[in-house]
C-alpha cells in the first residue's frame, strides 16, 4: 500500500509535537527576557525599575517603560510651571512596596534644599513628598535596605556646591523606616578622588550585601562597605560599566541585571552585576 508523503506514526508525531513545545517554549523565554538597550527620550538623570517596567528619571520628568519591549507606556512631567508639583531637580529613584520614591534638590541653587517625591507606580502620579528643607548637600539617590533608608547628599566644586565645602563634603546617612536619620560616613578618598570636581550621582545595595556608587559621568562602579568602626565607609573595588555615570538600580525582582543609562545617547542599559 503506498502513501502519498511521510507516513505518520504514533512516534513520529510525538517527536514533532515534542519539536514544536520546545519552539514555543523558546519564543515564549525569549519575549520575557528584558531587555539590555533601549532608548529613552528622558534617559538623563537615573533609572529604577520592578517586575515589568523601569522608570526613566529626567529632572522634572518621569518615564514608565515595558521592561521587556522598552515601549514607553506613561510619562509624568512637573517642573517650575506647574505650581502642584515644582520639582527642579530629580537625580535618581527606587521602587518599594509599588511606590516610586525619587530623590530631588534644587540644584545648583543656594542653600541646598533637598525632598523625596513620591509616586504611584501603577498610574504613575505623584502621591507625596518627604520634604528635608535646608540640607548640608544636595540629596542625588536613596536606598531602601535591610529594613533601612540610605541617602547620598552630595556637595561639589564649583557649580552647586556651598563655597565653603567641596566635593569631599559627600556624606551617606542611614535613616530608620521614617526618616529619622541613625548614622553619617564619609566616602573614601580613593573614590572621592574619581568623583572630582562633581560628587556621587547614584547608589544601590547589591545582592552580595556591597553598596555600589557612581560619579557624575564615568564609566565606573565603586564598591563600598560599612566599616566595622570609624566614619569613612570601606573600598571595596572599582568596576567599568558601560554607563556614563549618573544614577543605576538593581533590579530585585530575579533578572539580576544592573540598570543604568548613557545620557549622550538617551540610552538605557542592563547587564548582570557584579561580574562573576
Amino acid at each position: 500500500m503506498s502513501h502519498l508523503g511521510p507516513v505518520v506514526t504514533r512516534e513520529n508525531l510525538f517527536g514533532k509535537a515534542s519539536r514544536m513545545l520546545v519552539l514555543v517554549l523558546a519564543a515564549t523565554l525569549i519575549a520575557s527576557e528584558p531587555l539590555l538597550t533601549f532608548q529613552a527620550a528622558d534617559a538623563d538623570q537615573g533609572v529604577a525599575v520592578d517586575e515589568a517596567f523601569v522608570y526613566v528619571i529626567d529632572n522634572t520628568a518621569v518615564a514608565k517603560h515595558d521592561k521587556f519591549t522598552g515601549e514607553m507606556v506613561k510619562r509624568w512631567e512637573g517642573g517650575l510651571r506647574n505650581p502642584r508639583t515644582p520639582v527642579i531637580h530629580m537625580n535618581s529613584g527606587v521602587v518599594v512596596d509599588r511606590k516610586l520614591y525619587c530623590a530631588h534638590s534644587n540644584y545648583p541653587g543656594l542653600p541646598m534644599t533637598s525632598s523625596v517625591e513620591i509616586f504611584d507606580t501603577e498610574k504613575l502620579g505623584h502621591i507625596d513628598a518627604h520634604n528635608f528643607g535646608i540640607t548640608d548637600g544636595s540629596l542625588t539617590w536613596m536606598d531602601w535596605y535591610d529594613d533601612f533608608w540610605w541617602a547620598c547628599f552630595a556637595h561639589y566644586d564649583g557649580r552647586g556646591g556651598d563655597p565653603d565645602k567641596d566635593h569631599t563634603w559627600t556624606r551617606l546617612v542611614q535613616y530608620d523606616a521614617d526618616m529619622k536619620p541613625l548614622q553619617s560616613w564619609t566616602f573614601p578618598k580613593v573614590v572621592l578622588g574619581r568623583f572630582k570636581p562633581n560628587s556621587c550621582s547614584g547608589g544601590t545595595w547589591g545582592p552580595d550585601g556591597v553598596l555600589y556608587v557612581t560619579g557624575h559621568d564615568r564609566s565606573e562602579i565603586y564598591g563600598l562597605r560599612v566599616p566595622e568602626s570609624g566614619s569613612v565607609l570601606e573600598y571595596v573595588g572599582t568596576n567599568s560599566f558601560p554607563i556614563e555615570g549618573q544614577a543605576i538600580a538593581f533590579d530585585r525582582t530575579g533578572a539580576g541585571l544592573l540598570y543604568g543609562l548613557v545620557r549622550s545617547t538617551n540610552t538605557v542599559v542592563a547587564q548582570p552585576f557584579p561580574p562573576r
